[in-house]
């Protein structure tokens, strides 16, 4: 199959990939009601078709935090891209260069900050907050010396969220021979994935942690990548508060942005703590179930802070015109999360590649259908909404 949209990039991956990883990428958290909310909502949204406007001079390109940005899209972070495809974090990092745009590189990632760096292009880097403070301390002065230009640091996770597809996998909640038989299995039967990620894109460790995590018995032993996950799990650091930024502003002097917020109060705290740029995002569902979509939820911040710092969504992004509706919504740009990892677990860097000129398509499209010429003008009114 050639995939032609996001939704078919995600059947390629559900094929290639081990079930184990494939589940994480596409689940959420208990019911799934706030994943399925994020694709509803956005879906519900009607864009108001214009026509017999010179839409010749297409402007796509945005600036924000000193970056320019060919399209308002990036790259979301994802954990474990390096267990989609061979060093699947320094692939995507490829693609995203390639196209202008920038890649959020997660501190669950498989490549190190460093690999991902050599790259070319020193990606942006999400940090989570370990209880462990001189390490974080190391890390946050590792991404600042490899020139990555913006710290996007994520608040919605003080714990895991609890995803029952996870515990059916296997991926969790398994130990001992039955985890190992079954991990085995799940391999044995993707060939094409296990001599691309298995055979040949180790190590298979997590490379912004792996300091931390080296003296843990199951990194003495070589364990499974989901040891070394909970291991992080179980070092998430619950006490952190609005305080804990000027903690960071203690080594990151660039940019910051704060991820992980739905709540209008919380952006005006955003805004008090001084951040430079917020994401709207539940974590695409695999957190709290049952709170609003991102969709939803973003105009209402929009407005409140919106010109205050820069405004980002994620969560239900699933083609270009999905970005259109969230520019209408008060976004400066959207980042993609699944739509890649998706992509990345289909086919690598090529396939990311091609998943990316789409949503540039589509979103052309959306723009001349619309009568919107330059993103940056994107408003309201580009929305047919009732009345």
């Amino acid at each position: 199959m050639r995939a032609a949209s996001v939704a078919d990039y995600r059947e390629l991956a559900r094929r290639r990939l081990p079930n184990i990883f494939f589940e994480y990428i596409d689940g959420g958290s208990y019911a799934e009601a706030t994943l399925a909310r994020n694709v509803a909502d956005m879906e519900a949204l009607a864009l108001r078709q214009r026509v017999m406007r010179d839409m010749s001079d297409l402007k796509m390109g945005v600036t924000t935090l000193g970056q320019t940005m060919t399209m308002p899209v990036g790259l979301a972070p994802v954990g474990m891209a390096g267990m989609y495809a061979r060093r699947g974090e320094a692939q995507a990092a490829r693609a995203a260069a390639a196209a202008g745009i920038p890649m959020c590189l997660s501190a669950m990632s498989v490549c190190s900050p460093e690999e991902v760096a050599a790259t070319g292009t020193p990606p942006w880097f999400q940090l989570y907050m370990l209880k462990d403070r001189g390490y974080m301390r190391e890390l946050l002065a590792r991404v600042k010396a490899l020139g990555c230009p913006v710290l996007v640091f994520t608040v919605d996770l003080p714990t895991p969220g609890a995803r029952y597809r996870d515990i059916r996998s296997g991926f969790t909640g398994q130990t001992g021979m039955a985890a190992a038989l079954n991990q085995t299995w799940d391999g044995l039967t993707h060939p094409a994935w296990m001599w691309d990620v298995w055979a040949n894109g180790r190590p298979h460790t997590l490379g912004s942690v792996a300091g931390a995590v080296a003296q843990t018995p199951q990194a003495k032993r070589g364990g499974r990548i989901t040891d070394f996950l909970s291991w992080v799990a179980r070092n998430f650091d619950r006490s952190v508060t609005w305080k804990d930024i000027d903690w960071v502003r203690e080594t990151w002097d660039g940019p910051i942005v704060i991820k992980g917020v739905l709540d209008v109060e919380d952006a005006k705290a955003v805004v008090k703590a001084g951040a430079q740029g917020l994401v709207v995002s539940n974590h695409g569902g695999r957190q709290l179930d049952g709170v609003r979509s991102s969709i939803s939820a973003l105009p209402r911040i929009a407005q409140a802070v919106g010109g205050d710092l820069d405004v980002y969504m994620d969560g239900g992004i699933r083609s270009g015109l999905d970005v259109l509706k969230a520019l209408a919504s008060g976004a400066k740009a959207c980042f993609v999360g699944r739509a890649w990892a998706y992509a990345l677990g289909a086919g690598g860097e090529a396939q990311v590649t091609r998943m990316l000129s789409t949503l540039r398509a589509e979103l052309g499209v959306a723009m001349i259908l619309t009568g919107c010429a330059d993103v940056a003008k994107a408003g309201r009114d580009l929305l047919d909404t009732p009345g």
